[in-house]
């Protein structure tokens, strides 16, 4: 075979092609470690949503206990002032 010019970028074509297609492997152990990435960050995500809610539920038990309390510390503030024993 003859080398022209033009044979010489047909063979760099092919050898990108190549060199191309040998670069798959390494995309799929990319994208193979992304998605392991992203698959803990979910999990992390799901952890941090389940914790949040909690606290949310903890938070609304305690408001509704002061708000219980409330209105017996408004009784208390209402009433009459006691005289000292003395």
């Amino acid at each position: 075979m003859i080398l022209t010019k033009q044979n010489l970028a047909k063979l760099g074509v092919a050898a990108v092609v190549i060199a191309g297609l040998g670069g798959c492997a390494t995309y799929k152990e990319e994208f193979a470690t992304i998605n392991s990435r992203l698959d803990s960050l979910d999990q992390k995500v799901q952890s941090a949503a389940q914790s949040a809610e909690s606290a949310n539920q903890s938070a609304q038990q305690a408001n509704q206990r002061l708000d219980a309390l409330e209105g017996r510390v408004q009784q208390l503030e209402a009433a009459p002032a006691r005289k000292p024993r003395g």
